[in-house]
């Protein structure tokens, strides 16, 4: 089992994308895991926990820097360590 004493807080607002403001190299060391409307989620790309939404990515469909589009859904996010 993992030590929860070493693990550093999960953000309010947390993105898998390293050019985002939101992206923290440290949470990253550990795995985390999303909860969305009480179901476990694993294709999440960022999430905020105050304002209740997570961005998923919208299929194949790519933005023209190559990077998948996001689409947002609004509902109950719970965020933990696995």
């Amino acid at each position: 089992m993992t030590d929860t004493a070493t693990l550093p807080p999960l953000p309010d607002r947390l993105s898998i994308d390293p050019s985002s403001p939101f992206h923290n190299r440290d949470v990253f060391q550990h795995e985390v895991g999303i909860r969305f409307n009480d179901k476990d989620r694993h294709d999440v790309e960022e999430y905020c926990l105050s304002e209740g939404w997570i961005k998923v990515a919208a299929g194949k469909t790519l933005d023209r820097k190559g990077k998948p589009m996001l689409i947002k859904l609004k509902g109950k996010v719970e965020a933990f360590y696995r």
